[in-house]
Order: C-alpha cells, then structure tokens, then sequence
C-alpha cells in the first residue's frame, strides 16, 4: 500500500511541495522581479500581502468559477499518471533546487512537466512538442514585443528615466506599476500553477464532445494556497535571492516606470497565448525573450548601455535557459530508464505517433488464360 498524507500519495506530497518552494524561487521572479526591484524601500511585508491578494484571488476564481481547475486548463492534455507519482518524478524539482541555488533561470515548465509528458504514454504523444513550440513562439513573440516598443520609446523614454532616476516620482507611477503587476501576476498564475499542481491528484472529466477537463478538491487547493503564502513570504524577505540579479543586472529595471512599461507588455503577451490554446508554455522563456529584446534596442538607440556587453547579457541569458532543457530531457528520458529498464520514445512523445505506413499495391503479371491484363488494359 502507498503511503499517503491526509489521503494524499507521499511521493505526490513530496514532489507538490518542493516543487512548489523551487518554482517560487526560480520562475515567480519573472513576474515580481520588477516589482520588488522598483519598491526596494517599501516594506516586504507589504509588498508580499499584495502579491497573496491577487494569488489568493486567482485561487478562488479558478477553483469557484473554473469548475474546479486551478491549473486553468494547463493539465488537460498530462494526465495523472497511473500508477502514481514516483520517485522519479520527484527528482526533476530536487535538481531544480539546485539550479535556482546558482541563479540560473531555467524553464520550470520544461524540468518539472518533461518528465510527466514523456512518460504518460500514448495519452501525452506529441504533447512535449507542442510544449516547445509553443515556448519558442513565446521567445520570438515577446522579443520582437520588447525590440518593437522600446526602439520607438527608448531614445526619448529610457533616457529620461536614466537622468531622472533619483528625483521624487508622481504616486501615479506607483499605481500604475502596481496595477501592471496585478495584471502580469494574474496571467503567469493561470500558466505555471499546473508545474506545481501536475503533482497533486485531481479527478478527469472527459464530455461527450471529447474535451477534457480536470478538477481538483477544495481540501487540496486550500493546502496549496496556505502552503505558497508561506514560501511566498520567504522570498519577499530574501528579496528574490539569486535568481534577482538577472533582473538587476538589466538597464533601468529598479525604476518604477521602466518596471511598468515591461510588465505590461509581459502581461500582454502571456495574455495572447494564455487564449491561444491550453497548453502550457515556458513562461521563462516569453520573459527572457522580453528582455532581450528590450535590451538591445536600448544598447543600440539609447547608447544607455554598451552594444557588446549587450549581447553577451542576452547570449548569456538563452544560454541558461538551453541548459535548463537539456537536463530536463536528460533527466526525462534518463530517470524512468533507470528505474523500469524501459526508455520513453523520445521520437513520439516529442511530434506525436508516426504515420502508418502506406501500403504500396505491387502489379503482378496475369496468370495464363486470364482475362485482361495486369495493367487493366483490355
């Protein structure tokens, strides 16, 4: 028998709460990195109770007005898997742990849910590849978003905010920027809590047009809710740890008004694919791609930032994101190996089952007295 903790799978347990503490960490930085970076004088305890606000908001509209889905459609193709969540589940958010350690900015969605698609079986062929598609298109999206808009307002707006940036601001920039971060906070909540709650077991309705949808119970989202306030608080009162450098170390984001203009256009694009359709997306990637973009144009109209050091920020950057996919296929294809002696097929799992192969009618000759003739010529 399984143990389990208040009707919940150990492993699965396990697995929920650590994933829960990494992304935290790691991936929530995207969306409050600015946040915290532009407010650094006010209290973190303030600043935490606004961000619980709309987390606790987003909780209850999913669960209240979503029949149930707090994962927002996210899980509706990665099923629970059936014998459970093992071991080798788990371990993909230990080593996510580590790499938040080093500040390294990988793609949650990748190391935590790769290992679900690519060993769910003909359920979740051709899932992980929609997952990647979707994830570059992010990155394009929102680095061609980031270079559009700030090589038409940089040279007048970032340069301002350069020369301006110790001067006492209108309290309008601070409603504005907090009111952008509601916004971006709400839409990346409704994309990454399925990395977290992918762990949790949840009840799957299949209706007579084919879709699927899952629900989750009240007990567990309660759980969940109280569990991530609490990891919440720590990072407020660290201030983002490692993972906020990347954020730092971008040109004019501890300003309010640069920290406005870029989670609204964040916002804006996890609002465009979070419609597009449910599957889930590396929202990593969408923010790196972001600032990149936004990054060179303002190298390059601005001159508010050496070109070269410029591009080896961003080169840096993707770079450490392709680092976080490649362990996370590694792990993916490597752990389940290990443990059942059985590999995933990499292939189907990644594009879907392959065609069957079309059968090829070979022409014989006709046989002796028969009528016509093997081409069908009278």
């Amino acid at each position: 028998m399984d143990l389990s903790v208040f009707g919940v799978p150990l492993f699965a347990l396990i697995g929920f709460s650590i994933a829960a503490y990494a992304i935290v960490g790691n991936d929530v930085i995207q969306t409050l990195g600015t946040f915290l970076a532009s407010n650094a004088k006010r209290s973190w305890i303030l600043l935490w109770g606004f961000a619980m606000a709309i987390f606790v908001a987003v909780m209850a509209y999913g669960w209240f007005f979503n029949g149930g889905d707090i994962a927002f459609g996210r899980l509706n193709s990665i099923p629970y898997p059936e014998n459970g969540v093992q071991w080798w589940h788990v371990l993909p958010a230990v080593a996510l742990l580590f790499l938040t350690k080093f500040g390294i900015p990988v793609s949650t969605t990748f190391l935590v849910l790769t290992i679900f698609t690519l060993t769910g079986g003909s359920a979740t062929e051709g899932v992980l590849g929609d997952i990647l598609l979707k994830s570059l298109m992010g990155y394009v999206v929102a680095f061609a978003a980031g270079a559009v808009v700030f090589l038409v307002i940089a040279r007048v707006f970032e340069k301002w905010v350069f020369k301006t940036r110790d001067q006492n601001l209108s309290p309008v920039w601070y409603v504005a920027q907090w009111g952008a971060t509601a916004f971006l906070w709400s839409q990346w909540l409704m994309q990454d809590l399925a990395n977290i709650f992918v762990f949790l077991p949840r009840e799957t309705i299949v209706a007579a047009d084919g879709s699927v949808s899952v629900t989750f119970s009240l007990g567990l989202v309660v759980f969940a809710t109280v569990l991530m306030i609490g990891l919440h608080a720590i990072m407020f009162a660290i201030r983002g740890g490692e993972i906020q450098k990347i954020v730092l170390s971008k040109t004019n984001t501890v300003d309010v008004r640069s920290a406005t203009v870029v989670d609204l256009i964040f916002g804006l694009v996890l609002l465009y694919f979070k419609e597009m359709n449910d599957v889930p997306m590396s929202t990593t990637w969408v923010f790196l791609g972001l600032l990149a973009g936004r990054e060179l144009a303002i190298s390059y109209v601005a001159s508010l930032r050496n070109r070269g050091e410029a591009m080896a920020d961003v080169t840096k950057d993707a770079a450490r994101a392709g680092v976080g996919l490649a362990v996370s296929v590694i792990l993916a294809v490597g752990l389940p190996f290990l443990a059942t002696g059985i590999a995933p097929n990499l292939q189907e799992q990644m594009f879907g089952p392959s065609a069957a192969p079309v059968e090829r009618v070979v022409d014989m000759p006709a046989a002796p007295g028969a009528s016509g003739t093997a081409s069908g010529q009278p």
